[in-house]
């Protein structure tokens, strides 16, 4: 066989069989990553859910190694649920995080990963380290949906499903996410601008202690595009706590407090999955004990509402942004249903249910 035909022959099982092409992809920084076939070990920084969601039936199998902490301790009701969803997960070693400085690089080598994951701020944070890891033969992929913007969301969701062999599903992950924001905008644009201020705190440490509000990213960044007046812009950047007179004299229309499920924090807003709704009632009212909130117009107007700290950032995120928009909006979103929206993601793409206290109005105690 001549070296035309051996050739020819090469390119055609190349077509046949993409999985022996290689497969290049750009990751949510725009850096151009090059694998030789689809991951079958990862080492998983952060991200659960939506590589979960990405990846598929099989995909904590392909998981060697993962950043614990920020899973099992920031989310321990939403973890405990995947470890009876999937047994493997219980004995996945823990790699260390950046967020306590005890991310290791020596570990992730050790697992022989084939791919590590990485949030943005996490690449970010290991700075000159990452050549260590490269240098070990291990592409890094990062996914950023922290920036909450279609457009990172969808290039993460794409970028992951590549790296993972899973394009339909990630296709059809991007493509929901689209259609659920491009919706929200539509609704929003023939309802016309609002005047409503919004303020959203990390409901974390209880009503004595002032927890971050959110400027350019998450939750603020969320509040800017749906047309609400976030009143933490300019204020702070990526996220800060704001002086509590500052809050008052804005006088905000809406107040979210963003809880979750930590442990040791027994005056947080207990939000997520597990949560009881008259904890959740009884911690937001301690919440509204505060000097002067008494009189401001989201707890006058019954404008204070909980919302699950965990549901940021990931790609169901929209649900989210349904809730908040239709607190800004309730006529453009009457016949929307974010709560029943968030079951059925989780039905149709994760291996749990969304059971627990996710988007809740406050009510009033004794109500």
């Amino acid at each position: 066989m001549n070296k035309f035909l051996i050739a020819t022959a090469i390119a055609l099982i190349g077509l046949v069989n993409p999985a022996l092409a290689d497969i290049t992809l750009t990751d949510a920084k725009g850096r151009t990553v090059s694998l030789p076939k689809p991951a079958e070990r990862v080492v998983l920084g952060f991200y659960y859910e939506d590589y979960l969601a990405v990846a598929g039936p099989g995909a904590i199998d392909k998981v060697v190694a993962l950043s614990l902490s920020t899973w099992k301790d920031w989310r321990p009701n939403q973890f405990a649920a995947y470890e009876k969803a999937l047994p493997g997960l219980a004995a996945i070693p823990d790699v260390g995080n950046t967020e306590d400085n005890t991310f290791s690089i020596e570990k992730v080598i050790a697992a022989k990963p084939d791919l590590l994951i990485l949030a943005a701020w996490s690449y970010d944070a290991l700075g000159e380290s990452i050549k260590q890891i490269e240098a070990a033969g291990i592409p890094v992929v990062t996914l950023d949906y922290n920036a909450q913007t279609v457009e990172k969301h969808v290039a993460s969701t794409i970028a992951l499903g590549k790296a993972m062999g899973a394009e339909d599903r990630a296709e059809k992950l991007a493509a929901g996410y689209q259609r659920a924001m491009a919706d929200i905008e539509r609704r929003i644009e023939q309802a016309g601008p609002t005047q409503k201020k919004v303020y959203v705190e990390l409901a974390q440490k209880g009503p004595a202690e002032t927890g971050n509000s959110y400027g350019d990213s998450m939750w603020g960044a969320l509040v800017d595009r749906l047309g609400g007046h976030n009143i933490a812009k300019g204020q702070v950047g990526n996220w800060g706590p704001l002086n509590p007179e500052y809050v008052l004299a804005q006088r905000p229309d809406l107040i979210f407090l963003a809880g979750s499920e930590w442990v040791n924090k027994p005056q947080s807003v207990q939000v997520g999955f597990g949560a009881d709704p008259a904890v959740t009632e009884e911690r937001i009212a301690a919440y509204l004990t505060r000097p002067g909130w008494s009189d401001l117009p989201a707890v006058q107007n019954g404008g204070v509402h909980a919302i699950y700290h965990g549901g940021a950032r990931t790609i169901s995120d929209y649900v989210y942004a349904q809730y908040i928009a239709k607190q800004l909006y309730p006529d453009a979103f009457k016949d929307v249903d974010p709560a029943k929206n968030l079951e059925d993601f989780y039905r149709a793409w994760l291996p749990i249910e969304a059971k627990g206290v996710f988007v809740v109005p406050y009510k009033g105690v004794g109500q």
